[in-house]
């Protein structure tokens, strides 16, 4: 796998999620979806978005976020939140890495950021007084600095 893995946790907009399919047809990520969706994964904005890149991706969709840490045990899961120290570039990421975004608007809930699987917090700068990014450009940037680190490993 050239880059880290990609969770979505309970994603809202079906755009986004369809953005991240392309992402991950593209880096050889493999974008884990937690449950619960706020969509249908059929639906045609989803469908849309990720133009023709469904069967390119991998994409597995997780019942709650312990299947998905069960899925993934030797990982190291980083969350991304506007509030924390660590900046993503800061960051010496492995392949079998997660990285881990919450829904718009919401983010990541405290008790997912504070689980012990958590290992670090992680946030992307930003002007002050500004919320956050849309969710597909973060996962983006994140995900090709990361993929940047591994040389852009194309083998896939």
């Amino acid at each position: 796998m050239p880059a880290p893995h990609i969770a979505f946790f309970e994603p809202r907009i079906p755009e986004n999620t369809g953005a991240a399919i392309r992402l991950s047809a593209n880096t050889g990520s493999h974008l884990h979806l937690i449950e619960p969706l706020g969509f249908d994964l059929s639906e045609p904005k989803l469908r849309r978005a990720g133009l023709d890149y469904h069967d390119l991706a991998t994409v597995t969709v997780h019942a709650d976020f312990e299947a998905f840490l069960a899925a993934l045990p030797g990982s190291r899961v980083f969350a991304f939140t506007a509030h924390a120290r660590t900046v993503y570039a800061d960051i010496e990421y492995r392949r079998d890495d997660v990285l881990l975004f919450g829904p718009e608007p919401t983010g990541l809930p405290e008790e997912t950021m504070t689980h012990a699987r958590v290992t670090d917090r992680v946030r992307i700068p930003m002007l002050s007084g500004r919320r956050s990014l849309n969710l597909s450009n973060a996962a983006a940037l994140v995900t090709y600095e990361a993929w940047r680190q591994s040389g852009f490993d194309t083998a896939g």
